[in-house]
């Protein structure tokens, strides 16, 4: 890198400034920040994962019953980003570094994976909503009554 690169380098750098719930929050990841909901029926899951927009079909998400998710993917490195009319080459690039990912975690229920919806936001975040795993609860003449939550044994 030449001298003149560098310094345009340093110049591009763009100075963070946090404040509010930003600052007094613990820095974690840059990919992979979770946030999961629940009701009564399902739950939804939502994973932050900047880089991988214009790589999303190398992306695979694995729910099983017990809950368990299971993400890999691979992030890529750009230094050209277009908008619907422009192209812009990037200077410095601080998001997460490129290359491949996983992240895993538990949601707080078994699931029925057949039952779920993914959707992969063009801000870099996947949503999803499963359908919790459970049972009915028939009357004696076989008329449904209410649903049983499972858990399924450790």
């Amino acid at each position: 890198m030449t001298l003149e690169q560098d310094k345009e380098s340093q110049q591009c750098k763009p100075m963070v400034t946090l404040t509010g719930t930003a600052k007094e929050g613990a820095v974690g990841p840059l990919i992979g920040l979770v946030d999961i909901g629940a009701n009564e029926s399902a739950y939804i899951f939502r994973v932050a994962l900047p880089g991988v927009g214009s790589n999303k079909s190398s992306l695979k998400c694995n729910i099983q019953l017990d809950g368990r998710v299971h993400i890999e993917g691979v992030t890529s490195e750009s230094h050209f980003i277009k908008t619907s009319s422009k192209m812009f080459e990037m200077k410095s690039q601080q998001l997460c570094p490129p290359g491949p990912f996983t992240v895993s975690f538990n949601l707080p229920g078994p699931v029925d994976p057949r039952l779920s919806s993914l959707s992969f936001k063009s801000d870099g975040i996947l949503e999803a909503v499963v359908l919790k795993f459970r049972i009915p609860c028939l009357s004696p003449e076989g008329r449904f009554q209410k649903w049983y939550d499972c858990w399924l044994p450790s």
